[in-house]
């Protein structure tokens, strides 16, 4: 695994905002199921969409790259890939594939990844798709990839589903269900998480013609019968990757502007201007014109935040709390345990290592930082939002090192091009 090396930076200059990785797996698999051409402008190209890509190919949807666009060829009836799909790294296409899998007429579609995402957890989406008609099943018996799914499309009419492990599972039925054979309903079990993904994946969905009424808490859904209509769907710059670049400025900047930011389709990420504010960071934001421009601070006031509708923005904030002159408290993550990593023990147990004082519980972090930080080799497990956060952390230390390089292809393959052209020092 690739490291780097650290050392302490002061960063200045201006940075595009990479497209969002969210909306490209949105509108990838949404245009594969509209009949006819589309055309997604600007997507993110990055290990986990190229994996998307892939997985709509092997289903024979054509998917053709020019320039900055991705031209896709949609069908509604779906062959029986020829091989085992792999997902590699990305548990929002296992969890989309799955639910589209059930589209298939007649066969079985096999799912898999690697060791990561193979221990990500699969079973209350199998249990609401063998609800609606669906033969799916974990080859493990331990409801995790490799997955199998029969074919023969979905016939069942109402689906429960427990909404506490992830969105994704919620999202996918959605897509997948505006091709069932009769309109269905969804009911939520128990607390909704990361309900701004799924008011994106309603975004997407009616932008290609689907129809879907839906609670104001987003725990109760119908998904009218009808057929999603080819169209052009622009991706929007991704505030995930923003909160990383204007957390860089906040901490270690003199002053860095992102720019290619949309403010006009919904992002929970882009809640991280409110925490920015709340924390005592230094922002300027300009709708108008997409930027928001992010000034250095020499402390920062701390506070709590609950994350249960923006969990990857955990370690944006764990990382601000370096800054904090009061104690910084994170709750409502107990869902960032089944990311790539177990993003919450990792980061408690990464930032001890700079001398930071952290306090973990199931759901809920506090963080409390020394007035100087202490060189560290930083482990980012190979999860790409650690190992981007913690190198941004390490900038705040003389001399530090960063496991897990590699990674940064999952969502951000310039991120260390970027960092370097506004002044970052690393090698």
């Amino acid at each position: 695994m690739g490291k780097i090396f650290v050392t302490r930076s002061k960063l200045n200059g201006i940075v595009k905002c990479p497209p969002s990785k969210s909306y490209t797996h949105r509108a990838i698999f949404i245009s594969s199921l509209a009949h006819g051409k589309s055309h997604v402008i600007n997507p993110l190209i990055s290990r986990d969409t190229i994996a998307s890509i892939d997985a709509c190919r092997a289903f024979g949807i054509k998917i053709k790259r020019r320039g900055q666009e991705l031209i896709i060829t949609g069908k509604d009836t779906l062959k029986v890939p020829n091989n085992v799909i792999n997902v590699e790294n990305s548990g929002t296409t296992m969890r989309f594939i799955t639910a589209i899998s059930s589209l298939v007429k007649r066969g079985y579609v096999v799912i898999t990844g690697d060791d990561s995402v193979r221990k990500r957890p699969m079973g209350p989406q199998l249990i609401a798709l063998r609800q609606l008609g669906i033969n799916s099943f974990s080859a493990r018996k331990n409801d995790r990839a490799p997955i199998i799914v029969q074919g023969g499309r979905i016939s069942g009419k109402h689906v429960t589903i427990d909404g506490s492990v992830s969105s994704q599972f919620i999202s996918g039925i959605l897509i997948a269900g505006v091709c069932a054979e009769s309109s269905i309903s969804i009911s939520v079990l128990g607390k909704q998480v990361s309900k701004s993904y799924i008011e994106s994946t309603i975004n997407v969905m009616s932008k290609f013609g689907a129809e879907i009424k839906y609670s104001k808490d987003y725990k109760r859904y119908n998904i009218l019968s009808t057929r999603y209509v080819p169209t052009t769907f622009t991706i929007p710059g991704d505030f995930s990757t923003a909160s990383l670049l204007l957390s860089a400025g906040t901490l270690v900047g003199d002053e860095i502007t992102v720019h290619n930011l949309n403010f006009s389709l919904p992002q929970g990420d882009s809640k991280i201007l409110e925490i920015l504010k709340k924390i005592g960071a230094i922002i300027s934001i300009d709708k108008r014109n997409g930027t928001v421009k992010a000034s250095g601070a020499q402390e920062l006031d701390g506070g709590e935040f609950d994350l249960s509708d923006t969990p990857d923005l955990l370690p944006v904030v764990a990382i601000l709390s370096l800054k904090s002159i009061n104690p910084v408290r994170i709750f409502g993550v107990s869902h960032a345990r089944y990311k790539e990593t177990d993003r919450l023990k990792i980061i408690a147990s990464e930032l001890r290592k700079l001398g930071v004082n952290t306090k973990l519980s199931s759901d809920e972090i506090m963080i409390i930082s020394p007035k100087k930080l202490k060189n560290a080799c930083l482990n980012s497990h190979n999860d790409h939002r650690l190992f981007m956060s913690f190198v941004i952390a390490a900038m705040l230390t003389e001399k530090s090192v960063v496991d897990g390089l590699e990674s940064v292809d999952v969502s951000y393959p310039s991120f260390v091009h970027d960092m370097r052209r506004i002044g970052a020092k690393l090698r």
